[in-house]
């Protein structure tokens, strides 16, 4: 019977986002990857740190049990081969069961994306996430500095979302974009019944939905979700965001309507896994908090013309 990956929640990651190759990666950018795979090769033993996402990725495969597979993380890394072997032997040093990885030695790898039909990627590499996300693939850029997630919550993953241009389309941002507060609170409170398109990451939303149904019907999963949306908009906006989610039968636990307050902070409190955002500005806020990373799509990440 042939492998499959269908019905497992899929994340794509490269190694400098599952761990902490920051180092290795100034050699190599100084140098020629000869000299980075003989330095990867000469630590073949050493594991390596944990990065960004290792939380996530961690807590993620703890939903799979003996006799049930429900997530599958696959290494997607512009890595060579040699240097690949390092990779996974650091994650069978932390106990986490990743068996497959694809090694590009310098392209980009997110073209394997479409074979994976990956559910997430997250990369250190601006040009991947940007691909991806014209693909259709809920991807996003770490920041390599972001602070690691805490250990005050193991048996539940926490992912915070931004709404406009990650969840949701960014319909509402370009009028904010063009036509300034005023604006985006009519448009929005006229519209407050009209749910909102799907934005990059609402098929992500939906399969962490899907991986919660499908971890509390099988009880012997230890992992629970936790999920908070956490936007600039307020009241009167609010609601179209709120009904949005009730018309795609998806709920999220927290919601924090921030009317353009510094999201850092209360998601130091939220203490997510990972949180997503397609403004710089607010990841970068985030990032001295909690692991963050950018969502490089939308009207605000439009090449400047």
């Amino acid at each position: 019977m042939a492998a499959s990956l269908s019905g497992q929640l899929v994340v794509a990651i490269s190694s400098r986002a599952l761990f902490d190759f920051e180092h290795e990666n100034e050699l190599f950018e100084a140098a020629d990857d000869r000299a980075y795979m003989r330095h990867q090769l000469d630590r073949l033993d050493n594991p390596a740190r944990p990065g960004v996402a290792f939380s996530l990725v961690q807590k993620l495969l703890a939903f799979n049990t003996p006799d049930t597979a429900r997530v599958e993380v696959v290494i997607l890394s512009r890595n060579d081969p040699v240097s690949g072997m390092r990779v996974f032997r650091s994650a069978r040093h932390y106990g986490l069961p990743i068996q497959r990885g694809v090694f590009t030695r310098g392209e980009s790898p997110w073209r394997y994306l479409r074979p994976l039909r990956a559910n997430l990627f997250l990369s250190a590499n601006e040009a991947d996430v940007r691909s991806a996300l014209l693909e259709g693939v809920p991807a996003a850029r770490v920041l390599p500095h972001s602070a690691r997630a805490g250990e005050a919550h193991p048996h539940e993953v926490r992912i915070a979302f931004d709404g406009d241009a990650v969840l949701f389309s960014d319909e509402a941002e370009q009028v904010f974009q063009s036509g300034g507060l005023s604006a985006f609170q009519a448009h929005e409170q006229e519209r407050a019944a009209k749910p909102l398109p799907a934005g990059p990451f609402k098929p992500l939303l939906q399969a962490l939905h899907d991986l919660q149904q499908r971890g509390q019907a099988g009880s012997e999963a230890p992992m629970r979700i936790r999920t908070a949306l956490v936007t600039a908009r307020s009241a009167p906006a609010h609601e179209r965001a709120i009904r949005t989610l009730m018309d795609w039968h998806i709920e999220v636990d927290e919601a924090m309507f921030l009317g353009g307050l510094p999201k850092g902070e209360f998601l130091r409190e939220f203490e997510p896994d990972f949180f997503f955002d397609d403004q710089t500005g607010h990841v970068e806020n985030a990032a001295s908090h909690v692991p963050a990373g950018h969502v490089a799509g939308g009207v605000v990440n439009a090449p400047a013309s």
